[in-house]
């Protein structure tokens, strides 16, 4: 089996690591286009402007809309080819960064991912999570180069809303099961071939940080601090989870998550608090003993996560509704196939048997 390892070009992270975007472009672009949500803008637009203009790189500021569908990178490519934009800055969440990249793709340059929050994985990847218009997981869609550089600067994470903190916290478990799955299965990572040892040993790294330091980090995040325990989480969030999903391969927990989307009551929840439920039902689908599922609901209610399909806005779903989140689970192409040949049927059963146990444990705490 060939067996394959990729990343981004550079990762800085640290307290206000944003003041340096223009010195790390510098090298590589005269100009840059940036594209942020009307929020983001506020934070970081000014900052990000400044530093731009300091190495005498010619900044474009450009409100994103908040959706990766094809539309708005369609609309931000015209933006980005018209004003000859050499390296596209994505700044926010994963949505934004997305965004950049599907950008970048199409009007060539450097690209660079600034994630205001620590909520996914998506910073350090060379894939984009295509939606709908409405919300809707449609697409994976996959290029040839990473970032050039991820840039984290850890005061502007913890300033955000804690709820995104703990959602890449959520994002980044997944990481290790579904990475550990796909190895036990000898499945695929993101680039259609074998997982490296390496890759399997960064997932299990992001696992231990985040139990390590999940409830501190989480503490600080919610007083606007930053800590070691912020570092080293924030780390594990974006570039150990970033890693080792694409190089390790994801399984059922995020095919679970793109089922929920199709579900209009779901849209409401981030998407780690999604794959956080899916995370519960891969575990019963694996067949793995009650107190070993049982520690990790503990640990994701310690954190203020999701352990039910009503906390992520699935109230009393139907047999429809439970059977349209299984189809698309299991959907030829999704991810659950690189280490699991499972039914509509058992993922159905998987997921009523996982809200039904942190329903139990939620009423117990």
């Amino acid at each position: 089996m060939i067996r394959s390892f990729k990343s981004p070009a550079a990762y800085v992270q640290g307290r206000d690591a944003l003041d340096q975007l223009g010195d790390r472009l510098e090298p590589v672009a005269e100009s840059a286009l940036v594209l942020a949500d009307a929020d983001v803008l506020e934070i970081v637009g000014d900052r990000a402007e400044a530093s731009l203009r300091d190495a005498d790189v010619e900044p474009t500021l450009e409100e994103f809309n908040g959706e990766a569908s094809e539309a708005e990178i369609d609309r931000l490519t015209g933006i980005a080819r018209e004003t000859g934009a050499d390296a596209i800055v994505g700044a926010g969440g994963g949505k934004a960064l997305d965004t950049a990249k599907a950008v970048r793709e199409n009007a060539g340059g450097a690209m660079v991912s600034l994630p205001t929050i620590a909520s996914t994985d998506a910073p350090t990847s060379a894939l984009s999570v295509i939606y709908s218009d409405e919300g809707e997981f449609e697409r994976y869609w996959f290029y040839e180069a990473h970032p050039d550089l991820v840039l984290v600067d850890t005061a502007i994470v913890a300033g955000a809303p804690a709820r995104f903190f703990r959602s890449g916290i959520a994002d980044a478990m997944a990481t290790w099961f579904e990475a550990d799955a796909v190895r036990r299965a000898d499945g695929e990572n993101f680039f259609g071939e074998g997982p490296t040892r390496a890759a399997h040993s960064l997932s299990r790294l992001c696992y231990d940080l985040l139990r390590e330091h999940g409830r501190s980090a989480v503490r600080a995040v919610e007083q606007g601090t930053v800590t070691e325990s912020v570092e080293a989480v924030t780390e594990a969030n974006t570039l150990l989870s970033g890693l080792g999903f694409e190089n390790g391969g994801i399984a059922a927990a995020h095919s679970i998550h793109n089922g929920l989307t199709q579900l209009e009551a779901a849209h409401g929840a981030t998407h780690g608090e999604k794959v956080n439920v899916g995370t519960i039902a891969q575990l019963v689908l694996e067949g793995r003993d009650d107190a070993f599922v049982d520690d990790v609901i503990e640990f994701s209610i310690a954190l203020g996560l999701p352990v039910t399909l009503e906390e992520v806005g699935v109230d009393d779903p139907s047999e429809d509704d439970l059977e349209r989140v299984a189809r698309a689970t299991v959907d030829e192409g999704e991810t659950i196939h690189n280490a699991f040949d499972a039914s509509v049927e058992e993922v159905r059963d998987a997921l009523v048997a996982a809200d039904d146990l942190g329903a139990r444990r939620r009423a117990d705490d």
